[in-house]
C-alpha cells in the first residue's frame, strides 16, 4: 500500500491566545511553539501513522528550519528521498490558536512555491495525494502521471480554481464546507468528502450525498491538523479496502482525535487513538 504525497512542508510558528485578534488588534500570547507542519507533510505523516508506506515529494529551503520541519516525518519513517533542497527559505505558517481551538493561519510559501516533480517519481504508487499549497502546474502533473490503476486524491486547501482535467482524474476530493462552496466543479470527482468539523462529514458521488458520518464529541484544543488527519485517514482507509461509509467514519475519528490535541503534526493520531475514540 504505497502512497505518494505531493505537497508542502512548513515550519509552523504557533502562538496560543485567549482570543483571535481582530483587525488592528495587538494581543499578548500565552504560549509559543515551533512545530513541523505544511499540508503535504501533515497528510503524509497522518497516513504513515495509520499504517501506509508513504513517500513525500516536496521542497524545503537551504536554512536551519528545513531540518525542524522534516524531523517528525523522519522519525516516523516517511520516505524523504524525494524532498528537494531549494535556494531560499523553507515555508513558514504563522498560526494563532485561541482557547476554543479556533485558529487563523498565514502561510509564507517559501520553497513550496518552487516544487516541480518528475512524472517517473509516481511510478508504482497505489495512490497519489495532493493539496493546493504547491503550484497548480505541479498538481496537474501529478494528476496526469498517477498510474491508471492508482487512486488520485486531492485536498482543496487552501481553495483555488482547479483545472477540469485534474478534477476529472480525481477519485477522491476532500474539502471543507467553505472550500466546497468556493471551488467550482468538485462534483466532477468520483467521490467528494465535505468536512464540517464537529458536525462530521458527508460523502458525495455524482452530485448527491451518498453517505454521512458524525464526529465523536471531543474537547477542541487545536483544529490546525484536523483536516489533514481526516484526509490521511480517508485515503488510507480506501486503500485498505474499507467501503466508503466505513472510510468516512474512520476519517471523522481521525479528525476529532487531532482536534483534541495541540500542534498539527504532534496531534496526528495512531490506530490506538482511533480505537479509543470508537470504543467510547
Amino acid at each position: 500500500m504505497r502512497l505518494v504525497v505531493v505537497g508542502s512542508v512548513n515550519l509552523d510558528l504557533v502562538a496560543a491566545v485567549s482570543r483571535l485578534p481582530a483587525g488592528g488588534d495587538t494581543i499578548t500570547a500565552t504560549d509559543y511553539r515551533r512545530v513541523p507542519g505544511g499540508k503535504g507533510a501533515n497528510q503524509a505523516l497522518a497516513a504513515r501513522r495509520l499504517g501506509a508506506d508513504v513517500a513525500l515529494l516536496a521542497a524545503v529551503g537551504d536554512d536551519e528550519a528545513a531540518g525542524e520541519a522534516l524531523a517528525l516525518l523522519a522519525a516516523d519513517g516517511v520516505d524523504l528521498t524525494g524532498v528537494r533542497r531549494a535556494d531560499g527559505p523553507t515555508g513558514v505558517a504563522l498560526i494563532t490558536v485561541d482557547d476554543a481551538g479556533e485558529n487563523t493561519i498565514v502561510v509564507v510559501p517559501g520553497a513550496n512555491a518552487r516544487l516541480a516533480i518528475d512524472p517517473a517519481e509516481l511510478a508504482g504508487a497505489d495512490a497519489v495525494l495532493c493539496q493546493l499549497e504547491v503550484p497548480m502546474r505541479t498538481v496537474a502533473t501529478a494528476a496526469a502521471a498517477t498510474p491508471r490503476d492508482a487512486l488520485f486524491c486531492l485536498n482543496t486547501a487552501p481553495p483555488a480554481p482547479v483545472p477540469v482535467e485534474v478534477l476529472d482524474r480525481a477519485d477522491l476530493v476532500v474539502a471543507n464546507r467553505a472550500e466546497f462552496a468556493a471551488v467550482d466543479g468538485l462534483d466532477r470527482a468520483g467521490l467528494v468528502a465535505v468536512t464540517a468539523g464537529a458536525d462530521g462529514a458527508v460523502l458525495r458521488a455524482g452530485g448527491r450525498e451518498v453517505a454521512r458520518a458524525t464526529a465523536p464529541a471531543v474537547t477542541a484544543v487545536d483544529g490546525t491538523g484536523a483536516g489533514d488527519a481526516f484526509t490521511g485517514a480517508m485515503v488510507v482507509s480506501l486503500l485498505a479496502g474499507l467501503d466508503r461509509e466505513a472510510a468516512l467514519e474512520r476519517a471523522c475519528l481521525a479528525g476529532a482525535a487531532a482536534a483534541s490535541r495541540s500542534g498539527a503534526q504532534p496531534s496526528l493520531p495512531r490506530p490506538a487513538d482511533l480505537e479509543s475514540l470508537e470504543a467510547r
